[in-house]
């Protein structure tokens, strides 16, 4: 037997608490049209309705990512596109993509972000800049997300002072006490959640109110999380990951989230108001995989 059959066997389903259960519920998912495209049909492994985001890669094109839009939708799914701010050349273009969305796909929701690109196609540099726009006003989105970073970006504040990152969270909190349209953080992922709930603490402390949909690592080899961990600028959290490959008996075996979110879910049922309200997958171990991780922690206990 494989390891990731092993891992998905029923004998190796997690056995998670009631609270990450409730905690689970209402989670999302990341795709990208080639991972989109090996999936035979999303309707057999999500529950309808699951928000399935969009990542749109550097060199994608647009029609490629709305195609993917417009298939995810058409089996039951909220799909939410990502818009990238740094490879949008300009007003035009974003109202393009606007346009060819909502046309093909009838897409009312985005995910916004600078993007990871250090040079800009044309005149965004920021997710702010989408915004000003005043574009998802004009075409009546009901749901835009911005990205979080718990542990600092430093495409934004490479001097680790995280003053811009703080100074775009306040932009974003007056834009969602101004704003008819429903606002969301939807964070990288982490491995740590202590860290995290400091960090999400931190933001009501400031008097950002916005809910937070926490950043999860699917389970994965561990070579394969260090790898995207490395690649996607995860900071003070990999050395979980690090630790656990000093563990010659544990190296080969998946990694999975059950630990980190059995504390944040501990953490939410005793604190309500706690502003973490929704779990947002990275799949980086297979869609199939992860959504067969889901599934068995849902039913089994």
């Amino acid at each position: 037997m494989s390891l990731l059959n092993l891992f998905s066997s029923k004998e190796e389903s997690p056995k998670v608490s009631n609270h990450l259960k409730e905690f689970l519920t209402d989670f999302s998912i990341e795709v990208m049209p080639r991972t989109a495209a090996k999936i035979e049909s999303f309707e057999e492994i999500l529950p309808k309705n699951t928000r399935v985001y969009i990542a749109h890669i550097e060199g994608v094109p647009i029609e490629e990512m709305v195609q993917t839009a417009k298939r995810v939708s058409r089996e039951g799914f909220n799909v939410m596109p990502h818009f990238p701010a740094r490879i949008i050349k300009d007003k035009s273009a974003l109202e393009e993509w606007i346009n060819i969305y909502q046309g093909e796909a009838g897409i009312n929701q985005a995910l916004l972000l600078a993007g990871g690109v250090d040079k800009p196609h044309g005149v965004f540099e920021d997710s702010m800049q989408l915004v000003e726009t005043e574009l998802f006003e004009k075409y009546n989105f009901k749901n835009l997300h911005f990205a979080g970073h718990p542990e600092g970006n430093k495409d934004i504040d490479n001097d680790g002072s995280n003053k811009n990152v703080d100074d775009a969270l306040q932009w974003k909190q007056k834009f969602n006490e101004r704003s008819d349209i429903d606002i969301a953080i939807t964070t990288q992922f982490c491995f740590e959640a202590e860290p995290v709930i400091e960090w999400a603490n931190s933001l009501t402390n400031n008097g950002i109110n916005i809910p937070i949909h926490i950043g999860v690592a699917g389970p994965a080899k561990l070579q394969t999380l260090i790898k995207f961990s490395i690649a996607c600028g995860v900071g003070p959290s990999l050395k979980v990951l690090q630790k656990r490959a000093k563990d010659v008996k544990k190296l080969l075996l998946p990694f999975d989230p059950n630990d980190f979110l059995e504390t944040l879910a501990k953490h939410k049922k005793e604190n309500p108001k706690f502003n973490i309200s929704n779990i947002h997958f990275f799949p980086l171990g297979g869609i199939n995989t992860n959504a067969s991780w889901i599934k068995n922690a849902i039913n089994n206990s």
